[in-house]
């Protein structure tokens, strides 16, 4: 638990200016989806809690995709 307290302070909290309740229930809901759906992780062999398929470089250019903010991203390729 404290790991992930850790990250979430490191890597969120600390970055954003939190305004009142509503705006940190955002922005932690935001974070917590970039964490499990797009974070890698050493303990999963570099890969999320929701597992995505590998993307071979035939489907496209790489794009960027904002989360949390535009804190972090997630990086896709894009269907020509």
């Amino acid at each position: 638990m404290e790991r992930v307290i850790g990250s979430i302070r490191r890597e969120c909290l600390d970055e954003v200016v939190i305004f009142n309740e509503l705006h940190l229930r955002r922005v932690l809901k935001s974070y917590v989806d970039y964490y499990h759906g797009t974070r890698t992780h050493l303990s999963l062999d570099k890969d999320c809690p929701r597992s995505r398929p590998i993307q071979p470089p035939r489907n496209g250019r790489v794009i960027a995709v904002p989360q949390v903010g535009g804190l972090h991203h997630r990086y896709e390729r894009l269907a020509a």
